[in-house]
């Protein structure tokens, strides 16, 4: 309960991006712009996946659903970010904010778990391409993709229920466009050492596990490239994992300069702009590394355009 002084924060005050407001305009549009390109290219990879016969393989089933999450992801942050830039700030029923949270939450966690599991397809169809099918058919595939989904909704819950335990008296402003764990946190006028404890278990499983999972999948695929006699046979190998591990470097590296840094109060407002990193920028990559270093997504393209006209 708050004291007699205090009131019970029913609404979250988004400072936004403040200190660029004269170049606010420039902001929405490039944002804007960005958001409709994120949108169209991972609703491409979704609509391609779903319908080109040659790509309902693994991969590319994983792919479909990690686009999915990039879609989710940008969708419940970037249109209220749009209307921050717009009105200088913004301001979110408390309960509002504590969704945002939650479904910024889930789907970055199950980015996380995803790019674990596209790394194990990797490690299986280059290391034991014989067991490969049986190994990973249709069936384990979604199984996969479900159990992702359970285990990351089920701990970001658990971090929620705990966060909505807290009395949150007073001051409601937060220097951000996202309800953001650390700001949202910061605000909390009870004690947050159980949050905090469950906070870094919840990494350490859905963050830390998957991370270490592919550094030594990655391990294993190195040595069979090794391998293999011919320089051909190993190029060609590699250009199979070879976009996954430069999503696995943009996701994580971002992930790594926004929370492995040092927090004061300077890195605190800098990672406002980091965040973006990660929030904008890996979704709409994402699209562009699959589609420009993937020869069967250009030629599902170039079929369904022929289909079409």
């Amino acid at each position: 309960m708050c004291g007699e002084n205090e009131t019970q924060v029913t609404q979250i005050h988004l400072l936004g991006f403040r200190s660029l407001h004269k170049y606010r305009t420039l902001l929405f549009i490039v944002f804007l712009l960005t958001y409709i390109f994120i949108l169209a290219g991972n609703l491409l990879i979704i609509l391609l996946v779903s319908v080109i016969d040659h790509l309902k393989t693994p991969m590319y089933f994983f792919l479909k659903h990690l686009s999915i999450a990039d879609v989710l992801l940008t969708t419940s942050v970037v249109p209220v970010m749009l209307d921050i830039i717009l009105a200088e700030e913004g301001i979110l029923l408390f309960w509002g904010c504590i969704i945002q949270l939650y479904l910024f939450g889930i789907f970055g966690y199950f980015q996380c778990s995803l790019i674990a599991v596209m790394s194990c397809d990797r490690y299986l169809a280059i290391c034991h391409p014989l067991r490969y099918s049986s190994l990973m058919s249709p069936d384990i595939c979604l199984q996969l993709v479900i159990g992702a989904w359970v285990l990351v909704s089920v701990l970001t819950s658990s971090e929620i229920i705990v966060i909505i335990q807290f009395n949150f008296c007073g001051l409601n402003s937060i220097d951000h466009f996202i309800c953001d764990f650390g700001p949202i946190v910061e605000l909390a006028t009870s004690d947050t050492t159980v949050l905090m404890l469950l906070d870094f278990i919840i990494s350490i499983v859905l963050i830390f596990f998957p991370f270490l999972f592919i550094i030594l999948t990655y391990v294993c695929i190195f040595f069979t490239i090794l391998n293999i006699s011919s320089a051909l046979g190993r190029k060609k190998v590699f250009s199979t994992c070879s976009s996954h591990l430069i999503t696995v470097c943009t996701y994580y590296g971002t992930l790594i300069t926004v929370y492995m840094t040092p927090s004061d109060e300077n890195t605190s407002h800098i990672n406002k702009y980091r965040s973006l990193l990660y929030l904008v920028v890996t979704p709409l990559m994402n699209p562009i590394i699959y589609s420009l270093r993937n020869q069967e997504i250009k030629r599902a393209v170039r079929k369904m355009i022929m289909n079409i006209f």
